[in-house]
């Protein structure tokens, strides 16, 4: 046997050997992350979204207004209840008090803004609170659309309360779950590609000199 095509086989399936594990590892470590992590169902959570007019500083600085007092006020209204379909009930019964803290911020900011406060089915982007996971879907939720609706909004969890955690990092951005999922898949996406990519140059290159 030629022992430069035995050279080439060898370094081959190295290379191939380490391409694998390569995957296994990027796999594991998918598997790892899922493991500390709790998937919560759309059926168990109340959310709150606040689109605001635009991403006017004037508009933003509304926005934050009305989050701080509307989660202040839901808060109370639904703490110490246990049960979903209570907090519902509560939530609902206390829209026109919604409607007026909204009204009232407007006025305070003296601004002229039409307004809407829904509490219906809701889409939202997946989200991440410590080691639970909110995963992308429609949730009940109060909806507080400000203007036109258009600027950078605002989402967190109403029931069980979980807003302070948004309000403590700041400006609610779509979801670590997603975003990191997403960024890890790429990453994996690139490695795998990256070894790919020298795999076929180092046959290549091996096999095109042998040709010539």
């Amino acid at each position: 046997m030629n022992p430069k095509g035995m050279n080439h086989k060898v370094i081959i399936y190295l290379l191939f050997s380490l391409f694998v594990l390569l995957v296994s590892y990027e796999s594991q470590q998918t598997a790892a992350v899922a493991v500390h992590h709790e998937t919560v169902s759309q059926d168990e959570a109340i959310r709150l979204r606040i689109l605001a007019n635009s991403d006017a500083v004037s508009d933003q600085i509304l926005k934050r207004e009305i989050r701080d007092e509307v989660n202040a006020a839901i808060t109370e209204w639904v703490t110490g209840l246990i049960d979903l379909e209570d907090a519902k009930t509560e939530i609902r019964n206390h829209l026109p008090e919604i409607e007026a803290i909204v009204a009232r911020e407007l006025e305070k900011q003296g601004m002229n803004q039409e307004f809407t406060v829904t509490f219906d089915e809701v889409q939202f982007p997946t989200k991440l609170y410590g080691n639970l996971v909110y995963p992308a879907g429609i949730y009940d939720a109060v909806l507080i659309t400000l203007g036109e609706g258009m600027g950078e909004n605002w989402w967190c969890v109403l029931f069980p309360p979980l807003c302070f955690l948004d309000m403590a990092n700041g400006e609610a951005v779509e979801t670590n779950a997603e975003g990191n999922t997403a960024v890890e898949s790429e990453e994996e996406i690139e490695v795998t590609f990256f070894v790919v990519e020298i795999f076929s140059n180092i046959v290549e290159s091996l096999f095109g000199k042998e040709q010539a």
